[in-house]
Order: C-alpha cells, then structure tokens, then sequence
C-alpha cells in the first residue's frame, strides 16, 4: 500500500471482528478475527497522521483493541485496555478509536486487551516516516511484516476457563506461527508455510513483532546475519547478529541482505525459558526463497541459541543503544523525582474449588490487582468514587532477600485495585524486580502511553548504592515492553507527561490474568494541552 505524500493525513479503517472457522495443525475451529483474517490487516499511517478505526463486535465476547506502543498523549480513551481506560465493546455494538500518531515513526502493532482474544485478533501497524525523512540506515528495496504468534488446536477461551476454576494455568500452545503460519515441520502445515521471494543482492527490512501470548523468542535466518536498526518503533545504533531475541510485546526491525547462494533457507522461531519451567523445543519455520530457485529444494535450518541460553540473551540485551543523533536525541531524565521500586511475585492464594486449594497468582510489591467493573480512566476523569485507592506502595511493605533459593512458604497475596498517583511531568526510575516466590521467570513488563529509557539491569537484587553508578544514561535503548531477566532487576526511566490512567503489566497473558498489573494516575498539568481529553460521545457504556 502507498501511500500519497501530504503532511497529515486521515488513515480511516473499518474493523470487523467476526467470528471464522481456520484449520492449522489437521485442526479446524472457530476463531475471533478481524475482518476475517489470521493475522488481523496492517495499518499504515505516517508520522503525523490521525488515525479512525471503527471497531464493530460481531463476536460473542467482548472486545477491546489496544494500539501497542501509541502514546495516545491526553487520549487514554483510545488506549483499549478493557476496563482501564475503557468498558469493553459488546456484541453488536461498535465504538471508534481516534488517535493521532505524534512523534513516532516505525513498527507497532494491535492486538485484543481483554480475555486471550489476543491469540487470534492482532495486527501490524507500520507508522512511516513523514514524508521527505529518510530512514537512518540503507533503504530497503522492500519491507516484510513477520508476526510471530502462537496458535491452541482447542479453543483457548475454554481452556483458560477450565484453568482459572482450577487454579492452574491452561495448556502450553500447540505450535508457534509466523504470520499465522507454523510451517512444514508441523502436521499437515506443508501448505501453511510462510515464505518470503528475494533477489539475489537486494536488501530487505523485516519488521518482526511477538505476538505471542506467553513466550519470549528467539528467531534466525539459516545463512543470513540481520542488522538491528530499530526496536518497539525508535531507531537503534546498528548491530550484526546472527540471531534476535523478542519478548512478547516487542518489535525488532532488522535489514537482511540477500547475498548468499540462491537457495532457500528457513527461517525459525522457537521459546527462550531460562527457568526451571517446562519449554515448547518445537521450531516454527518459514522460508526464504531467493528468485528462480524451484519449490523442490530442502531449505536449510539456522542455529538457533539453545532454549535456556541465558548468556545470549543478556549479551545480545547489552548491544540494544537507541541511536541518540541530533534528529533523534536521547531525553534520558537525569534528575529522579520519584524513585519506584517493585518485586515481581508469583505465590498461592487459597481456592476452594482448585486443585490443592490453592490458585496461582501475580503480584507486584506482594499486591495482586483487581480489575474493576467500569473503567479506571471515567472513575478518575469523572471523580466517580470508591472504583480504585492511589495506595499503591512505592516499595515492598517487607524487604527480602529477594532472589536466593526459591521461597515456598507464606506465598498469600494481598488483594486491590490500587493504583500510584504521579504528578504531572514528575521524573520517575523504576527498578523492577524479580524475585524467586515460587520460581525465577523473565517477565515483560510493557507501559501503556509511554515510551521509557531502560537505564541498567542485572541478575541478583539491584542494590541502590553501587548500581546506579553503572548506568547508561548516554544512548539507552527506549522502548515500550522491557524484560526483566530471570532472577535479576531492570531499571526503566520516564517522564510522567502524559496525563490520565496508564497501565503496566507482564506481558505474559498468563502471569497478566494472575494479577502481575498496576496502573499509574499521572495527574494533569497546570497548562491548557495538559489535562485529558473529555471522553468521545461513543465510549462503551459499562
């Protein structure tokens, strides 16, 4: 799709979100899909643009959409997280998300904010630069969307119902998917196989998003090193490597010259779990084919790191730098107003109709959230009372030893719809950190109408005297979803000058639904443009 050059446009898309049957892995189901396709269609914009979508419910669930990594500036009513800053759309009705894409240039994406639905309704959403604006590296000859997704032979609402009653969490997924596709090491996916034609000596961008639910990839191209050149749509300095590593939630750009010998060469995507936790080993594949060479021929696998190849992730981790030239600077607050720290936690809470009494749970400084029945932007924006408390702690009541052997006693945790106020355009560090409640895990964490600096991180318990000192506050990578790594600590920065209700949560889907999630209240400035937006006539009645 081109798209004519003029300074800002309206990019208006119809979203039909329908119910169809899909077959993938000798399996035929029923699926949630917008407009009927699996992936959901791409939005094009270009910086500057305004952007209508008008979303109608033809499902039975509810929907919601959110635009991920959109700041959505004064606007969280066009955020879609259900019950955060919005009541869900209800079948038969329609609701229309208007936002203006601002300073942002590069791959996003947009899936489902409510239930799983997320394992069927996604989407790429590709902002171009304004028109005249170059990229900062080598233009491509061509661009390719690759959606790394996972795909249940059962239906997986069933199956997370049956979980939740039970306290466990519901079956790992049958495959993983590239653009929707496993590829021809699956039964009966021969024919759904993605694959890509290049020629010989052109270069091409990829633009590769996680959309997978609950796992962190790492993905290759047999032959084939890929350049780095942007992440969750901000521009990095450039690196080589042979393999990436995407958290679910993130997007990597890279820049793949096809210089080998035509051939074709498989592409590959499978989990990195470096906990002690069960692992998907399966390869999801497509295939890169170089022009003229015939079907006939057995591509070649990459190298993959191992699954639990924990010094790759952190090197490769190491190498992220935003690119912090004079068009595209690096803010990085220096002076902290408010100094945030939260332990990730999972434990037991008691259940009586589970197995062993007990239902797993999430928590942030020992806190599981509570989703409330209206949204958290109209109870704040009308001051409607008694819908959340700004009690959220700024650290955990109890300090520990957070992540020596694991701990297995006392894992209750306390329940609420407890949010953390932030004054407008305050600065605020936030180290979030893992702990080994249970288990050890990787956990992305991803920040709703914000992009943040990730500072520093580190395996073991941050510690507040000597961490610090080792920051990068020069060229850190800004991003929307971070990792936490296993059994270590992340320190994010940003400036809080966006107002309304933000949410942060895992972007694990299951460690989401456990209640590892908060919301931030950043109230409004004193200015004009610094108070939210009144809501659209439209916003779903609750």
């Amino acid at each position: 799709m081109i798209l004519p050059a003029a300074d800002a446009a309206i990019k208006k898309y119809q979203f039909d979100v329908q119910v169809r049957n899909v077959s993938r892995l000798c399996h035929a189901k029923p699926i949630v899909t917008v407009n009927g396709m699996f992936p959901g269609p791409t939005i094009y914009a270009r910086e500057g643009d305004r952007v209508i979508i008008n979303v109608t419910n033809h499902a039975q669930y509810n929907m919601s959409i959110h635009w991920h990594g959109i700041k959505q500036f004064r606007n969280g009513w066009a955020d879609g997280p259900a019950y955060i800053t919005q009541c869900p759309i209800q079948t038969g009705s329609a609701y229309t998300y208007d936002f203006n894409v601002t300073g942002q240039r590069g791959t996003l994406w947009w899936h489902a904010h409510i239930l799983w639905l997320r394992a069927t309704v996604y989407g790429a959403l590709v902002i171009m630069p304004k028109p005249g604006t170059p990229f900062p590296f080598p233009q491509p000859y061509s661009e390719v969307n690759l959606l790394l997704g996972e795909w249940w032979n059962n239906d997986i609402e069933a199956l997370v119902k049956q979980g939740n009653s039970r306290g466990l969490p519901p079956n790992m997924s049958d495959a993983h998917t590239i653009n929707g596709k496993p590829g021809p090491l699956f039964p009966c996916s021969e024919k759904h196989t993605f694959a890509m034609e290049v020629e010989s000596g052109k270069t091409y961008l990829l633009r590769i998003i996680n959309a997978a639910l609950n796992d962190e990839l790492f993905f290759a191209i047999a032959g084939h090193d890929m350049t780095v050149v942007e992440i969750d749509a901000v521009y990095t300095k450039p690196f080589t490597t042979q393999a990436l590593l995407i958290a679910p939630g993130q997007t990597t750009n890279v820049l793949v010259q096809a210089n080998q010998a035509p051939n074709r060469y498989f592409m590959a995507a499978r989990p990195f779990m470096d906990a002690p936790l069960p692992v998907d080993k399966q390869m999801a594949t497509g295939i890169l084919q170089y022009k003229g060479v015939p079907n006939t021929v057995l591509p070649s696998l990459p190298q993959l790191p191992a699954s639990n190849d924990t010094a790759f992730a952190l090197s490769y981790n190491k190498k992220l730098r935003s690119l912090n030239t004079p068009q595209f600077p690096v803010n990085v607050p220096l002076k902290v107003d408010r100094n945030l720290f939260y332990t990730i936690g999972l434990g037991r809470n008691p259940c009586l109709t589970c197995v062993n009494g007990t239902r797993l749970t999430g928590s942030l400084n020992n806190i599981s959230f509570v989703m409330p029945n209206i949204g958290l932007l109209q109870a704040h924006y009308s001051k409607i009372k008694g819908v959340f408390r700004t009690d959220f702690p700024d650290r955990p009541s109890t300090p520990f030893n957070y992540t020596s052997a694991p701990l297995t006693a006392n894992l209750g945790t306390s329940q609420g719809t407890r949010l953390s106020k932030l004054a407008f355009n305050s600065t605020v560090e936030l180290v979030l950190q893992d702990t080994n409640l249970l288990t050890v895990e990787s956990h992305p964490f991803h920040l709703h109408g914000y992009n943040f600096f990730v500072v520093g991180s580190g395996i073991g318990n941050f510690d507040p005297a000597k961490d610090p000192a080792n920051y990068n506050l020069i060229d850190p990578p800004e991003r929307n979803t971070v990792g936490v790594p296993t059994g270590g600590w992340t320190a994010i920065r940003f400036r809080a000058d966006n107002p309304g209700v933000w949410f942060m949560h895992c972007h694990l889907e299951l460690h989401t639904g456990w209640g590892l999630k908060m919301a931030f209240v950043v109230e409004d400035g004193e200015g004009p443009d610094q108070s939210v937006l009144p809501p659209p006539k439209d916003l779903p009645p609750c």
